[in-house]
């Protein structure tokens, strides 16, 4: 430990004692809230999600941050427009069922019925089929209807959260009903055969849905116009199909293990005097889009953002075993190099994304940031490729590391010291054209 303090001592800001600066025990405390029944699974839009901003928000006050500027409170709330149904009919050989009735894409009014010309069917029967079935999404070729087995009857909230359709920053971006060819999901709660006569009528409007970021910040003492942001989501998939009697989506590691790291780094840095604003903000609607870090990246001036520590899934070890984590999008900065130089004679090391088939980086919040430029990247250390807990009722907080997300966070701390206190300036991304 005295090796590694004297290393760091020189390129940040941070002398002896930064490991009692990140308690294991204040770890334990914030990821058992968040990922507690309690939370309902935390999806965006619903009193769970609402609960854990009002937590996350009492966190930061704690922690003694700012409120951004033109906010008025931690709580950055926002609209995105989309589609909601507004009537929908099912009748069976003439009877009205109250079956769910999900459509997918834009239409506004919907018709079928089984002697629809261009219209096929499935059945979906478990999870895998599901996915199949919405993969054919953007490629029809024909009018589709996809009859859900009973047991997916538990996704269905989170079907026309996420898939039913896209949303948009305005009333106005929401595209016109242009659809040539349309999907809908129906969860068939009987068993139907080829001889029932069925018809689908649904209609939709556009309507405004309120999400709530959750933000704050520490102002910078010389260069108070560069931010640093550091970042994760605290929404997660809320109600999900029971399995052995539990349904509740808790979200440990995805992402309450990184919405626990941007409160712990909030209470780390609050006392270090930084050359540089620090942006503390958990987003909401990853989930479902990212609509929470869409439209917070769209209310930052990118040439002022000088880096982003995005924190995803940090709950397990690495791939590369403990004392280590892997940064997305390694290649396209020095982002990664600075911070390993940071950790100079400690046994912590940080390595290019391993799962570059899985586009990780493009596929969490540091994106949008990303997107114009700035060296925005993700810190995780999720096995993406084996993870056997990933979006299902089991990801709960007896399945994590404790030890591993503290150590992580006191990594992510002591290796951005230099960045923080505006002697290390990571190169800029190539932005991605339109």
């Amino acid at each position: 430990m005295k090796k590694l303090i004297l290393s760091l001592a020189a390129g940040c800001m941070f002398t002896t004692g930064y490991s009692q600066q990140v308690p294991q025990k204040e770890v334990a405390r914030i990821i058992n809230t968040l990922a507690a029944d309690d939370m309902q699974g935390r999806q965006s839009g619903t009193p769970g999600s609402d609960k854990a901003a009002a937590f996350i928000s009492e966190e930061f006050k704690k922690a003694g941050l700012l409120p951004l500027p033109g906010e008025q409170s931690y709580l950055q709330r926002f609209n995105y427009y989309g589609l909601h149904t507004t009537g929908s009919t099912l009748t069976v050989n003439g009877a009205t069922k109250d079956w769910p009735v999900v459509a997918v894409g834009p239409s506004r009014h919907i018709q079928l019925h089984r002697d629809t010309t261009n219209c096929t069917e499935m059945r979906a029967g478990n999870v895998d089929e599901l996915r199949a079935a919405l993969s054919k999404r953007k490629s029809l070729q024909k009018n589709m209807i996809v009859w859900l087995a009973p047991s997916l009857s538990g996704y269905i909230a989170n079907l026309e959260g996420s898939i039913a359709s896209r949303m948009y920053a305005s009333e106005q971006a929401v595209p016109a009903d242009t659809a040539k060819w349309q999907m809908v999901l129906v969860l068939e709660k009987e068993p139907l055969s080829a001889q029932d006569n069925w018809s689908v009528e649904q209609t939709r409007s556009v309507r405004a849905q309120e999400f709530t970021n959750v933000a704050g910040m520490i102002k910078g003492e010389t260069k108070p116009e560069e931010y640093v942001i550091y970042s994760g989501h605290y929404d997660h998939l809320g109600i999900l199909p029971a399995e052995a009697g539990d349904s509740i989506a808790n979200g440990a590691d995805d992402d309450a293990s990184g919405t626990t790291a941007v409160i712990m780094l909030a209470n780390y840095f609050k006392k270090k005097h930084p050359a540089r604003s620090l942006v503390f903000v958990a987003f909401t609607a990853e989930e479902m889009g990212g609509y929470g870090s869409s439209y917070f990246s769209g209310h930052m001036d990118p040439a002022k953002v000088v880096a982003m520590f995005n924190i995803e899934m940090i709950g397990k070890e690495s791939k590369f075993g403990k004392n280590s984590a892997f940064i997305t999008g390694f290649e396209k900065s020095d982002f990664g190099p600075i911070l390993q130089k940071n950790l100079a004679g400690s046994e912590f090391r940080f390595y290019p994304d391993p799962y570059p088939e899985q586009n990780l980086f493009y596929r969490s919040d540091n994106a949008n940031l990303a997107k114009v430029g700035v060296p925005a990247h993700t810190i995780s250390t999720t096995q993406i490729d084996k993870d056997q807990f990933y979006h299902t009722v089991k990801d709960e907080v007896s399945t994590l590391d404790i030890k591993n997300i503290t150590d992580i966070i006191k990594a992510i701390a002591v290796s951005s010291g230099t960045i923080v206190n505006g002697t290390s300036t990571p190169t800029r991304i190539t932005p991605v054209a339109e």
